[in-house]
């Protein structure tokens, strides 16, 4: 009866389509109780205690974490993680060890490696891009109310009481949110400063008709694809919130949002885009886009690196976060000397623009960890402790990095392809541990400043949707989107009136009516909530 109950779980989530890692805004760190380093683990005794801060360590763990990410192979990860395990050792006699799930088809490993009963320690998380609400939903964290203040002191004190209210599913904590840790994920295309001059554009573009303009130029004077692109991500997310007050809700329908709420100001009422004449305005647009040559004919198939070509000067645009322009910019000066990278944030036609979710980021512990107590520990350590922190985050100082004048630099010595590292931690990071980077632009406060004028609290920390009474509509609407929102968004779905028409009637076929009218009862009860 079990292994049928597994099997109906994990067909369940091979059915499962999750939006990509679309991000709409901006979050503020709360760091102002964050517990000093010097502070933040139990001093280092020469060996491994029977027990830390009370809690008895005597029998040797191993702790896995899931992370996101392509596994490095120069061995440098693993020289660091040798270097963490040594005070992992000695500080709570445990050794963590990453396990990595690779961008090949993440979406479907990470949520078949939660549904599989597998007995993950700690797992990265993310409610508005890893489907945590929903894996929350299906049983497959751990309660954490009771574990955290003993086996996690540091970060259970340094996280307000608020902040802890947004981790928690049915009244439990199920995650310890990145709320220490200041970044700007919201997206926009990438453009190169300089050829924007040549093309008589002197100030920041503003809209997505002064890209048009931009890629028009670089189409007939440089000889290349204006934006290279793949077809693996939509854009329609940035169109919307570049002509539309809609807000991101924290609820996924595959390749393309169908969802949305309507403005800040009816938070709380439920529209979709796509049935609004801005669906039919941004397939009108990228079929013209599209006819003009602005990226390949083959784009829907095409696998390359779009981000390689702009560094080598092969294209023109690129389209992410400012969390990825900020470093860009720097790589783009080192490698296309002038080129002056700028980013047009999709935000910046409207004004419209979120704070980013405290809990875009975060960790949790599996269902079925055999350890919890001890990755709690561990993961006090990572966050806390800043010998641990900056191993993880930054590798081994003189081999990744050393400190100049209060920055991360290169050391003389450094070669990417041997001494490259990452970790792709994104479950605690803190920013009274960071070191500043001269890989970060000096400059990237002129946009924070930008976003600080005009953003807006994120409303939704709190909101859990419930899909279970729409769970078979919401996947028929995910394959929807996944078949024909590619083509649609590039200009390769034929008259787009017509393409319009077709996916609306092929979403209201898998159910979308019924999901609107959920979503809505659910918001309802949602703002009761909040405001009551």
């Amino acid at each position: 009866m079990q292994s049928i109950k597994r099997m109906t779980a994990i067909l369940a989530v091979l059915a499962l389509v999750i939006a990509l890692a679309a991000c709409a805004g901006g979050k503020k760190a709360n760091v102002d109780s964050t517990p000093k380093a010097s502070e933040s683990a139990p001093k280092a005794s020469g060996e491994a205690s029977p027990s830390a801060g009370g809690v008895d360590t005597s029998k040797f763990v191993k702790i896995s974490y899931v992370i996101l990410g392509d596994k490095p192979s120069n061995g440098q990860f693993e020289a660091t993680m040798k270097e963490v395990n040594k005070i992992m050792k000695e500080k709570i006699n445990a050794e963590l060890e990453w396990k990595w799930v690779e961008w090949a088809d993440w979406q479907t490993k990470y949520n078949l490696l939660l549904a599989s009963g597998e007995p993950v320690d700690l797992i990265t998380i993310g409610t508005d891009w890893l489907d945590t609400w929903a894996n929350a939903q299906r049983g497959a964290f751990l309660n954490l109310d009771d574990l955290l203040p003993k086996y996690a002191p540091f970060t259970w004190e340094s996280v307000p009481q608020e902040n802890w209210a947004q981790s928690k599913y049915n009244g439990k904590i199920v995650l310890i949110p990145e709320d220490a840790y200041t970044q700007w994920v919201n997206h926009g295309f990438f453009y190169r400063g300089d050829w924007a001059k040549e093309a008589g554009i002197t100030e920041p573009i503003k809209d997505w008709d002064g890209m048009e303009k931009y890629m028009q130029y670089v189409k007939d004077n440089k000889k290349i694809v204006p934006w290279d692109a793949t077809g693996g991500t939509s854009t329609f997310g940035g169109w919307t919130q570049s002509y539309t007050p809609n807000l991101e809700l924290p609820m996924s329908t595959g390749y393309l949002p169908v969802f949305a709420a309507k403005s800040y100001d009816e938070r709380y009422t439920a529209v979709s885009p796509v049935f609004e004449d801005t669906f039919l305005d941004f397939a009108k647009k990228m079929k013209s886009w599209g006819d003009k040559g602005f990226w390949r004919e083959d784009v829907l198939n095409y696998k390359g690196d779009t981000r390689t070509l702009l560094k080598g000067g092969l294209t023109g645009v690129d389209q992410h976060h400012t969390q990825t322009f900020s470093g860009l910019r720097v790589d783009m000066d080192r490698e296309q000397p002038g080129s002056e990278l700028q980013m047009y944030p999709f935000s910046r036609t409207s004004g419209n623009l979120m704070e980013l979710s405290i809990t875009h980021g975060g960790t949790s512990i599996g269902a079925h960890s055999k350890n919890p107590e001890r990755a709690l520990m561990a993961y006090d350590l990572i966050r806390n402790d800043e010998k641990v922190y900056r191993l993880i985050n930054y590798g081994i100082e003189g081999v990744q990095y050393e400190i100049k004048d209060g920055k991360r630099v290169r050391p003389a010595s450094y070669d990417p392809k041997k001494h490259e590292f990452y970790s792709d931690f994104w479950g605690g990071r803190n920013d009274k541990l960071e070191i500043p980077s001269d890989t970060t632009w000096d400059q990237i406060g002129t946009i924070y400043a930008e976003y600080d004028k005009i953003k807006k609290p994120y409303p939704y920390g709190q909101f859990v949707f419930d899909k279970t009474p729409v769970e078979a509509e919401i996947t028929a609407i995910s394959q929807v989107t996944g078949e024909m929102g590619p083509a649609i968004t590039y200009g390769k779905a034929g008259d787009p009136v017509k393409a319009v028409e077709d996916f609306r009637n092929k979403l209201k076929a898998a159910g979308y009516e019924k999901v609107l009218a959920e979503l809505q009862r659910q918001l309802d009860a949602y703002k009761k909530q909040i405001e009551g």
